[in-house]
């Protein structure tokens, strides 16, 4: 009896109270890992979008002068619709066509990924 008073272990209630600790903690983990889904979904659907517009505008960079004018058009990737519409204005201080040798040109690209979002770069290309 003596040696049972003097054991060194861990009681019922010290154990009960260690699991209730141990499942508040993870049930906090758990709800912090829905949330980093979601930002990392979010961060690949604007990768992707900044992708897009920084395709477009290299692209008009290589276009021959006369043919950079607005455009628009849809891309649809790993499920999501993308849409990117490309606004080409001429410069403040471009004298008009067809002495022009300035245009500001912004890409926007929009997608809906349960919440509407938009991105949009500018950029401006020189004879």
């Amino acid at each position: 009896m003596k040696n049972s008073l003097n054991s060194k272990g861990f009681t019922l209630i010290e154990v009960l109270v260690a699991l209730v600790i141990l499942a508040v903690s993870l049930l906090a983990l758990a709800g912090m890992m829905t949330t980093t889904t979601k930002n990392n979904a979010f961060g690949g659907n604007l990768t992707e979008a900044a992708t897009l517009a920084q395709d477009r505008l290299e692209e008009l960079r290589v276009t021959d002068w006369d043919n950079i004018v607005n455009g628009s058009n849809a891309s649809s990737i790993r499920g999501l619709n993308y849409n990117r519409t490309w606004t080409v204005v001429l410069g403040p201080s471009s004298p008009p066509s067809p002495n022009d040798n300035e245009k500001r040109v912004t890409v926007t690209v929009d997608w809906n990924d349960g919440m509407a979002r938009s991105i949009s770069f500018l950029t401006v290309i020189t004879r």
